[in-house]
């Protein structure tokens, strides 16, 4: 294998080591297999137009276009000239599947379902940055930029990863690259002889063809501090608590089950909401069986959001600790607050995976298995070491808190504590959310009295539309705008109400999880994914924590939620709030309608319309029809059968030649068909053959350079006089054994070589070269004779035109 080649293979190598970092996002990891093949492929062209050779430029533009060709093979052979050209419709098949890929990334958790866009994503970033790391370390022949690329691949995969790629996906990653740089560094070394560390005694030449010595020093060298720099980047992070763990730190949690406590980060699991609501295909995520007899605010909880920078709530960075066998009696829950005790089995779905457990609030007991923790202050469940939710069933024992109304207006100051915390609002806040919560609370005499009238404001009279294809946006003026539009979903009428709530000195936070879902004939509920939902949660000492329901069409407004407001004055203009139950039908505890397939809910959430024709593509669905899945196999099966021809070519040749020479041991053509099959046996040895030297000196030189045993230098000195007796003798006299002969040479060159040239003369034998000249010869006859033969058919024409017969007609 020539330098250049060598050097091609190992980029692959270092590609897809790299890529090996993004396995454990995404399930299943067949993408991965695409990904190879594409890559191989794409590489393949690399080398063969380098053989050509062709401009560096130009060689990066053929790789370019076969990427191109690839990718619009896999992912819109529809759309496509021949299933091959992309034109204007494969382009924006192409366009539409990235755009879904993005959205799917921040959709769900990982590891992810491989739908279109993301395999898309994940092939397609592969490809560019193998192509990246074969442009600059093959084509311009510069190895150490080309781990730039690398690590920026590597890099994506740590930063979606929670907690970071784990050590042995980095252990793999630098792997590829010192091979890389390995091979770049023998590939030089190749080009000026062994200069240094060379072994070049009797019979052992310098250069790529004698290499039958120990590596070079700067090899050897350079292979040490490659494991040096490993072993000091794994250990030493691990080794220096003030990193923060580094890459061997675990995440979320204390060292080994059950140990201790832990942190989790604060990530924003709002992200995929919008998009949840927006599916145009609705599928179950889980479904329960509870003993409530009504679920009408059975809310399935998720997380609690109760960090607001003035941009966005996330939920704060608090510590997790081992489940116990009984949670807790909730905060602020006073004894005379009427409560009644359920239990609930929860099924997820097989695809639903993310970190996050949902639970009823307030749950007393949860029984399930796996590797979960328990973070007191919002009372969660969180994944430890990527324990997830999917396929999962479990057992929680909750409570149903019935507070009256007259109990959350009676209900004393919170502790300064909790006060402080959860009525922070920074100072970039904009002016009008406080403005205009003071306005629409005006007159109120409690916190219960504001929280109530800012519900109603957003649910009832305050000109609020819901509308799910507005943008949930983000900074300091994205609340402002959505007071001023008065457009939007859950997130937006959540978030603005919890921070107006906390201009007002109402301890407020942002719950994120799923409406009760909808009652099956079977007595079971399924929670789908348009039944994902925020709410606010408003704290009063005595009830604790308590959902109010601010977005119109949505959920159900609690029962404690309607103030009784009999002998109060009432706002001048303000319609009166209809009946607590009237806006959630009596069949299912999900106001808005559960739509079918391609349709979608309107603006106001309470009808569904049909989608445009173009509206997407399942989540679940790959989009890779059978002949592409085939066509792709085949091509794999080439990529992978395509080193081996040079050995099955070479094992054919010797064949042929070790019969022709035992058949027929007493004829020139025997004679000469071993003496070649015993130079191209040397030459696989690492002897380069000479045509200057004659028979004898050539076998003389086999052998000093061969090393080999008086009877295996016999064996070739045989081979060589029966070869001069063919050539020079008048009267040649019969030689027998020769193929005996050729195979005692072969073992003798065995016996006398390295475990490395045994392999290379085995796998990748040197005299296959043979069969790229019987090609490019006959390649170049080809040529010639459609050259020559095209005057000569043009003479030919011209001969038959100017004939007396076809001139009289």
């Amino acid at each position: 294998m020539s330098g250049r080649a060598r050097l091609a293979l190992c980029a692959t190598v270092a590609t897809l080591c790299a890529a090996g970092a993004l396995l454990p996002l995404v399930d299943p990891v067949s993408w991965m297999f695409q990904a190879a093949a594409l890559l191989a492929l794409m590489t393949g062209a690399g080398a063969l137009t380098r053989r050509v050779p062709l401009a560096r430029p130009l060689t990066i533009g053929v790789q370019v276009l076969v990427a191109v060709v690839l990718l619009t093979f896999l992912f819109a052979p529809g759309e496509a000239i021949l299933g091959l050209v992309p034109g204007p419709d494969a382009v924006e098949e192409f366009g539409r599947l990235l755009r879904d890929g993005v959205q799917d990334v921040g959709r769900y958790a990982i590891p992810a379902p491989v739908t279109p866009g993301i395999r898309l994503l994940l092939v397609a970033g592969v490809l560019v940055i193998g192509l990246i790391v074969d442009a600059v370390a093959v084509t311009y022949r510069s190895a150490a930029p080309a781990g730039l690329p690398l690590l920026a691949l590597y890099s994506v995969a740590a930063g979606l990863s929670q907690g970071g790629a784990g050590w042995l996906w980095f252990l793999v990653a630098a792997a590829g690259y010192l091979l890389l740089l390995l091979a770049e560094g023998r590939d030089r070394l190749s080009q000026w002889g062994r200069v240094f560390g060379a072994t070049a005694g009797p019979g052992r030449p310098n250069g790529p063809f004698g290499d039958a010595g120990p590596a070079p020093a700067p090899v050897r060298t350079g292979r040490r501090i490659g494991a040096l720099a490993l072993g000091i980047a794994l250990v030493v992070p691990a080794a220096l608590p003030s990193l923060g763990g580094g890459l061997l730190a675990r995440t979320g949690g204390g060292p080994g089950p059950g140990g201790g406590g832990g942190t989790i980060s604060a990530v924003n699991p709002v992200v995929s909401l919008q998009d949840s609501l927006n599916q145009p295909v609705d599928k179950e995520v889980l479904n329960y069986r509870t003993t409530a007899a009504d679920t009408r605010d059975l809310y399935l909880r998720i997380v609690a959001l109760d960090h607001f920078d003035g941009a966005s709530w996330k939920p704060s960075e608090r510590t997790v600790t081992d489940v116990p066998e009984r949670l807790p009696e909730p905060a602020g829950l006073s004894g005379t607050v009427d409560r009644a005790r359920i239990n609930t089995s929860i099924s997820t779905a097989g695809w639903y995976a993310q970190n996050w457990l949902p639970l009823p609030y307030p749950a007393s007991r949860v029984d399930i298995s796996g590797r979960w923790r328990y973070e007191p202050q919002g009372r969660t469940l969180v994944g430890d070491r990527g324990q997830n939710t999917r396929g999962l069933q479990y057992q929680v024992e909750s409570l149903q808190v019935r507070p009256t109304p007259r109990q959350l207006s009676a209900a004393p100051a919170p502790p300064e504590d909790l006060l402080r915390e959860y009525t922070a609002v920074p100072d970039s806040l904009p002016g009008i959310v406080r403005s205009t919560a003071r306005q629409v609370t005006h007159g109120a005499p409690t916190a219960y009295a504001k929280a109530v009238k800012l519900q109603d404001w957003f649910a009832l009279y305050g000109g609020f539309t819901y509308n799910t294809d507005v943008r949930a946006g983000s900074g300091a003026q994205a609340i402002a705008r959505f007071l001023t539009d008065k457009q939007g979903f859950c997130v937006h009428f959540s978030f603005s109400m919890a921070a107006m709530a906390r201009t007002l000195g109402i301890p407020a936070r942002v719950a994120v999880g799923f409406t009760p879902g909808t009652k099956q004939p079977d007595g079971t509920t399924s929670v789908s994914l348009r039944d994902a939902h925020a709410w606010p949660e408003l704290y009063f000492q005595g009830i604790g924590w308590t959902r109010f329901e601010p977005t119109p069409s949505r959920g159900s407004i609690p029962d404690y939620a309607y103030q009784d407001t009999s002998g109060q004055p009432g706002d001048a203009g303000r319609p009166a709030p209809a009946p607590s139950r009237a806006r959630t039908p009596s069949d299912g505890p999900t106001a808005a309608p559960s739509c079918g397939p391609g349709e979608r809910r309107s603006d106001s959430g309470t009808t569904c319309t049909a989608l445009p024709a173009a509206s997407g593509a399942r989540p679940s669905d790959d989009g890779t029809s059978p002949w592409a899945v085939a066509a792709l196999a085949l091509a794999a099966l080439l990529v992978l059968l395509l080193p081996a021809v040079p050995l099955l070519w070479r094992l054919r040749t010797r064949s042929r030649r070790m019969a022709q020479a035992g058949v027929d041991g007493d004829g020139a053509a025997a004679t000469l068909a071993a003496w070649r099959e015993l130079l191209d046996t040397a030459w696989d040895f690492g002897i380069l053959p000479d045509d200057a030297l004659t028979p004898r000196n050539a076998a003389a030189r086999i052998t000093r350079i061969g090393e080999l045993q008086p009877e295996a230098a016999a064996a070739a000195h045989r081979v060589a006089a029966a070869v001069e007796q063919v050539l020079y003798a008048p009267q040649p006299r019969p030689a027998a054994g020769l193929a005996l002969d050729v195979q005692r040479v072969r073992a003798g060159l065995t016996a006398a070589a390295t475990r490395g040239i045994r392999l290379r003369a085995g796998l990748a034998p040197r005299s296959a070269a043979r069969l790229r000249w019987a090609c490019s010869a006959r390649w170049t006859s080809l040529l010639l004779r459609f050259r020559t033969s095209r005057p000569v058919a043009s003479v030919r024409r011209a001969t038959t035109a100017l004939r007396p017969g076809r001139q009289r007609a």
